[in-house]
């Protein structure tokens, strides 16, 4: 059948876990002409890519670069590469992610202890000692950022396993960078991946990664091949480093996109990039509560680009979500795994990190709870805007 129409999506916003609006000169910079994968010009931008990377990773890893795929992409990547059949690896689980790097590190033949704490609570650091101590392990994989609860994980106390013995810290970054402080060199992290979509600020379709030379070193030596030739570290650090060997057609325009928005990164300052997140989180929050509603996550480990809200007793979690799409074009998400029905799940990430955001969520809210019989303690938007007047 003949499809003779345009396609003209709305232009919502988005306020889910993932995509997330981005800043016009992102999306003008996907207009720029097509290059060749080995232009000249287009090897200046992957090469402008690796510097920008690097100053948002926290790091001076050489091995520093976009994959060509999702969040997912970058998540195998590090797994395919670091990890060998029949090693013991430490993977830390407290949602969905977490469960989505086991099942991994199982598929690889691996054998992987599981250290374990229910969804949205954090993972205790002595039974992860306990449990380091007791394996084999020289691999430990923890999410920093865990998309499905809104839970942040304390990454910088991972180095103390290294009192124990000699090991390589695996994360997954996926909803921090960009947005919280990752820190890899100051927290020993020796990879990590991440997205574009979140706390970057750009379209989906790119994985930033990052490997230390020390995570380098064991993948040059290990002994059974890599089980992934898309996904093989070795062979795209020849098309990222100075050789230049052609390994895919690489999707220039999203390389475009990226580098725009790791240049407004570069322009705002990480410091205050981090700030802005983390005060419009806390406003939402205080509007949140002002209303009667309860956060999922405890203060000291919430995520301040994706905020977990509880679901009061008696409203119905997709007719909330649909009025707040159809009457407001707001897009909120939900939850997933054991916590369907149960959790809202809000993004304030990378540009639509703002107080302008933060207050129009809050009443649209307040109308579609209202709409629900639930009976608002106070004004969301009243305490957000009292947190706001206090905060600046």
């Amino acid at each position: 059948m003949a499809i003779d129409r345009e396609f003209h999506p709305p232009e919502r916003l988005l306020l889910g876990p993932g995509p997330s609006n981005v800043e016009t000169r992102v999306i003008q910079a996907m207009t720029a002409p097509l290059l060749g994968y080995l232009d000249p010009v287009y090897l200046q931008c992957m090469d402008d890519i690796q510097e920008l990377l690097r100053h948002t990773f926290e790091t001076e890893n050489r091995v520093t670069f976009s994959v060509s795929g999702t969040g997912g992409a970058g998540m195998e990547m590090a797994l395919v590469n670091l990890i060998e059949p029949d090693e013991e690896i430490l993977v830390c689980v407290n949602g969905f992610f977490g469960e989505r790097i086991f099942e991994i590190v199982s598929r690889l033949g691996a054998r992987a202890i599981r250290v374990e704490a229910a969804w949205g609570q954090p993972l205790d650091f002595e039974a992860i000692e306990r449990a380091f101590k007791e394996s084999s392990a020289r691999i430990v994989t923890m999410v920093h950022a865990e998309t499905s609860t809104g839970m942040r994980q304390p990454v910088e106390h991972l180095h103390r396993l290294l009192e124990i013995r000699d090991a390589l810290f695996i994360v997954d970054a996926v909803t921090s960078l960009g947005a919280h402080p990752v820190g890899i060199d100051r927290n020993r992290i020796d990879a990590c991946y991440s997205c574009t979509q979140k706390g970057i600020g750009a379209p989906p379709g790119l994985s930033p990664i990052t490997f230390s030379d020390r995570a380098m070193e064991k993948i040059r030596a290990r002994e059974a091949r890599r089980q992934s030739w898309y996904l093989d570290v070795l062979l795209l650090e020849k098309y990222w480093g100075p050789e230049r060997v052609y390994h895919h057609t690489a999707p220039n325009v999203m390389n475009y996109a990226l580098r725009e928005a790791l240049r407004i990164i570069q322009e705002e300052g990480l410091e205050a990039r981090w700030r802005r997140h983390e005060r419009n989180s806390k406003a939402f929050v205080a509007g949140v509560e002002a209303m009667g509603l309860e956060m999922l996550v405890a203060p000291e480990h919430r995520l301040w680009p994706l905020n977990a809200v509880r679901i009061p007793e008696g409203v119905d979690d997709a007719r909330v979500r649909g009025r707040l799409l159809n009457d407001f074009n707001i897009e909120i998400g939900g939850g997933f795994g054991p916590l369907k029905g149960r959790i809202w799940r809000v993004g304030l990430m990378g540009a639509n990190s703002t107080e302008r955001n933060v207050l129009l969520l809050l009443g649209a809210m307040e109308q579609a709870l209202e709409a629900e019989g639930f009976k608002l303690k106070d004004s969301g938007v009243k305490a957000a805007n009292d947190f706001y007047s206090h905060s600046r």
